[in-house]
């Protein structure tokens, strides 16, 4: 089965784009920054918490670096039932950081705020291609 979902392409004022995913937990739609570059998928805490107050978050010893930081702590959290798109994703880890300075920067370019980055777990998992000319992420299940 292949899906192929939207892409947004965010122009950062002169500074690139980034290209930009909507997805579904919790039965609430969210955005994320589709990023070949995240090793993992990661969501922000705050936002994830207050998606589902009974999320279960367990601490790391591992901390992140990037993202415009040195390091940050980190913990985990498992996700039940993602959709991008037609492909469910019934379960699977993700990283949760406090992600507020991107999502302070998108504020000042009048962006919405982001849950957080489709990382490369996800994207090699489903072997992800994204077309940029076509503004399209296809996902094989």
């Amino acid at each position: 089965m292949t899906t192929e979902v939207p892409l947004q392409i965010i122009d950062l004022q002169d500074d690139g784009f980034h290209p930009w995913v909507e997805v579904v937990i919790y039965g609430k739609a969210y955005l994320l920054v589709l990023d070949t570059g995240a090793s993992k998928t990661a969501f922000d805490k705050e936002i994830l918490k207050n998606a589902n107050n009974h999320a279960v978050f367990l601490e790391t010893d591992k901390l992140s670096t990037g993202l415009g930081t040195t390091t940050m702590a980190s913990f985990t959290a498992t996700i039940h039932d993602m959709q991008i798109g037609a492909l469910h994703i019934p379960e699977f880890e993700v990283a949760v950081l406090d992600l507020s300075t991107i999502n302070h920067a998108y504020s000042k370019l009048n962006k919405p705020t982001v849950l957080g980055v489709l990382g490369g777990d996800i994207l090699m998992k489903y072997s992800a291609i994204i077309d940029y000319g076509m503004q399209t992420l296809t996902l094989k299940k």
